[in-house]
């Protein structure tokens, strides 16, 4: 991802978050629903909300359309790859498994000490990266990060009147 993708990501978050007659642009319905699911198990919710509720999908979404056609490519065959795997494992594509069929096949791909889950691998890497880089360039992920004062001393401001 490259700084202009960020500030693209940046400009479009409250419209995509605002935006209740979404629709993807660069995914059909099943490769939605199926980022939805790998990007939840990447950054599930716990105490506090997952890459789902931060609506990771949308802005994978715009930025592969936005985005230089062969990453596009290299992600829409990723998931085409991803499903293809599952069906040959488990006779269902990934978002029909359950989630510890899902998470069996996420960690295969990202162990990848079989032939056969190189593409997977190099799928689930890129996935992962533009799950993390995205969830928390959102208001979410940004909360998420300055939890409880995590804000790091360096960016903080130094003038006393204005410590807690």
């Amino acid at each position: 991802m490259h700084r202009r993708d960020l500030l693209i990501l940046t400009a479009a978050v409250p419209a995509l978050a605002q935006n209740t007659s979404w629709k993807p642009q660069v995914f059909d319905a099943h490769q939605n629903e199926t980022v939805v699911a790998l990007t939840e198990l990447i950054i599930p919710a716990t105490d506090t909300p997952g890459a789902k509720a931060a609506l990771v999908n949308r802005y994978i979404d715009l930025l592969l359309l936005e985005g230089p056609a062969a990453e596009r490519e290299r992600f829409l065959e990723g998931l085409a790859f991803l499903d293809g795997y599952c069906i040959r494992r488990f006779a269902a594509p990934f978002v029909k498994c359950p989630v510890a069929d899902q998470t069996t096949v996420l960690e295969a791909f990202d162990a990848n000490t079989t032939g056969d889950t190189a593409p997977g691998h190099r799928f689930f890497r890129m996935a992962k990266q533009l799950t993390s880089r995205i969830y928390y360039s959102t208001q979410i992920g940004y909360a998420e990060l300055n939890k409880g004062g995590r804000v790091p001393i360096a960016y903080g401001c130094t003038h006393p009147e204005h410590q807690a």
